[in-house]
């Protein structure tokens, strides 16, 4: 799933609010994993694992990688690194200690791939541009850079403030260290929040506001006007009969 539609044919982006709402579909996913007694962690989150079914409602799949998270007051548990490079936590890498918020990472890149368009890893981009991550982030963290860090096919519908928040929470998964990561639950509360968010409707000027009350009052005395001639119309008598209204003997057809 790379957040576009493939129809007739063509492919379209998806909208910033079904973006959100596969995203929204997603966290509940791994937050319901992160609650269980057992804490599974998921291990191998990126944006291939979300399938959408027809009326895109977004299901997690693909737990071959998936492991218990660690018991008896432990942080993290310590395996083989295994995973998608450009998806997995950094601490994980590193040190092959997975924690539960190592998947808040991944979590966090596919945000920004539903921010940006863009896939984690692309050969094909310049080579600064490689790493999504490590490339957007000084954007994400720039108000006044992020509206070119967006999504261009999205042509701007969508809310600025929306993508504002969207930004903050999708670099503060991002965060290098698991203990500055959000949980998984506060991520679904961050994400039906902005989700609630809408665009603001600019005001019009009083010169648009003189011209809007100037066409109203011009369309309500057309209506008014129009309204006179049909009840005019209404109280005309009609053709008597034997006048030219019946022709041939047969009585001039009524209204129903």
């Amino acid at each position: 799933m790379h957040f576009v539609i493939a129809e007739g044919g063509s492919v379209q982006p998806i909208p910033w609010g079904l973006r959100l709402r596969i995203a929204i579909d997603a966290a509940r996913g791994l937050a319901f994993l992160h609650s269980s007694e057992k804490h599974v962690i998921y291990r191998d989150f990126k944006a291939s694992n979300i399938l959408l079914d027809t009326n895109y409602n977004a299901k997690l799949s693909d737990f071959g990688l998936a492991r218990n998270g660690p018991t008896g007051g432990d942080s993290h548990i310590t395996t083989r690194v295994m995973g998608t490079y450009g998806y997995a936590a950094p601490e994980y890498v590193a040190t092959g200690h997975l924690y539960v918020k190592s998947d808040v990472y991944g979590f966090g890149v596919v945000l920004l791939e539903m921010l940006t368009g863009l896939r984690a890893l692309d050969t094909a981009r310049p080579a600064q541009q490689l790493n999504l991550v490590d490339w957007a982030k000084p954007y994400l963290a720039d108000r006044r850079k992020l509206p070119r860090l967006v999504d261009p096919r999205l042509e701007g519908q969508y809310p600025s403030k929306a993508a504002l928040r969207a930004a903050q929470l999708t670099l503060s998964c991002l965060a290098g260290e698991p203990r500055n990561r959000p949980s998984m639950a506060e991520v679904v509360a961050a994400l039906e929040e902005i989700e609630r968010m809408r665009p603001r409707h600019r005001r019009a000027s009083p010169e648009e506001d003189r011209e809007s009350g100037s066409g109203a009052s011009s369309r309500s005395a057309a209506g008014r006007s129009e309204r006179h001639g049909h009840r005019h119309q209404q109280q005309s008598p009609g053709p008597r009969s034997g006048s030219d209204g019946a022709r041939g003997g047969h009585p001039s057809p009524r209204v129903r």
